[in-house]
């Protein structure tokens, strides 16, 4: 069975890049979500076996939809994989507080993504 992703960010065009790449290159299923609120919703709806998420978005930033996916006990140990632009020193501190599988970077390598995300995860790409 397909692994499932649900990738969150507010770029309409990254969003669309890291599903093709998921799906094309890694053989995923992918579930995006264009905000932290759509995120939610749709990880309350669909079996999800991680979570691509940007940190930096409008009205539910990652940490927040971080802080609700961690408090939800149906949710707790959905892996969270960190995607961000804006690394500052403070944010690695952050980061290093967070239970998370791990952090890429962007702009992204869409060749490497899915190899990078499932060593991350433990995960045959």
């Amino acid at each position: 069975m397909s692994k499932r992703i649900l990738v969150i960010d507010d770029e309409e065009s990254l969003r669309d890049l890291a599903c093709t790449c998921l799906e094309d290159l890694g053989g995923w299923e992918t579930i995006p979500a264009p905000s932290g609120d759509k995120g939610l919703l749709q990880v309350q709806n669909e079996i999800v076996d991680a979570i691509l998420l940007d940190v930096s978005m409008p009205d539910m930033d990652g940490f927040q939809f971080y802080e609700q996916i961690k408090a939800n006990p149906k949710t707790h140990k959905i892996p969270i994989i960190l995607l961000t632009a804006k690394v500052l020193p403070d944010d690695y501190k952050r980061f290093a507080q967070l239970d998370i599988a791990g952090i890429i970077n962007k702009p992204f390598n869409p060749i490497l993504i899915c190899e990078q995300i499932a060593q991350m995860l433990a995960w045959k790409a």
